[in-house]
């Protein structure tokens, strides 16, 4: 049973040069989806921050975080969507 070739070809041995080379082109196509998570993740952090800022400021508690928090998340979006969909 186990030498029918159902479970496909056996692999001629590990090669380092092949895990590396496959490794890099991973990392080469996951890096503008990372860019992107980071820029959702940064907008959300930074425009929330700017809405508790003003909350403070003005006394206008939840109102501003909650609008800085929905505004990252659009900015955030936006973006993210811009890099996935380009390709």
């Amino acid at each position: 049973m186990y030498g029918s070739g159902v479970m496909g070809k056996k692999q001629s041995g590990f090669s380092f040069k092949r895990s590396a080379e496959s490794l890099q082109d991973n990392v080469r196509r996951a890096g503008p989806a990372a860019g992107a998570s980071y820029t959702l993740i940064g907008a959300i952090v930074l425009l929330g921050g700017l809405g508790y800022l003003i909350d403070q400021w003005r006394g206008t508690q939840p109102w501003g975080l909650v609008t800085g928090l929905v505004l990252g998340l659009v900015v955030g979006f936006y973006e993210l969507a811009k890099i996935v969909w380009h390709r």
